[in-house]
């Protein structure tokens, strides 16, 4: 039987998408990111940071970034927290339906680092508090599944 598994290495080219809206915490996520790529050996002049208003518009700047054919991943970066109106849900629930869409029409990988939480204190803690750096773990989920990718398309392993 055999085992196909992706390595954190640099795959070529990345974009690292980044909403203003919570800076504080997307920031850090941004941060966790650029680790990531520090890990898997990536220059700093083959990362794009591409920061965008809110975590709603990450899906359109993710699509035009995959249709231009520059990047081998994306990691989409975002935190929108829970308020007391329905706009959480509609935000998050249309950011995650576009980087799915995004990622399935380009076969491009797409870190999902969309924070979705009830609190700041909560973002702030998976923000490289407590709970890790998200930011980190969605850059290495793209650069991982870029790898796999490419081994499963036949490119050298």
């Amino acid at each position: 039987m055999t085992e196909i598994e992706g390595q954190l290495r640099g795959p070529g080219r990345v974009a690292v998408l980044v909403s203003r809206y919570n800076e504080r915490v997307t920031g850090r996520l941004l941060e966790g990111a650029r680790a990531c790529c520090r890990a898997a050996a990536i220059a700093e002049s083959d990362i794009d940071v591409v920061w965008v208003p809110g975590a709603f518009e990450l899906g359109v700047a993710a699509a035009v970034a995959a249709a231009s054919g520059r990047y081998a991943a994306l990691v989409a970066l975002g935190c929108v927290v829970r308020g007391e109106t329905p706009h959480f849900e509609f935000v998050a629930g249309s950011a995650e339906r576009a980087l799915t869409s995004v990622a399935l029409e380009h076969h491009i990988p797409v870190g999902f680092g969309l924070l979705t939480t009830d609190t700041m204190e909560q973002a702030l803690a998976r923000a490289g508090g407590d709970a890790g750096n998200k930011g980190y773990e969605a850059a290495e989920a793209a650069l991982r599944t870029a790898d796999l990718l490419g081994r499963l398309g036949g490119a050298d392993a």
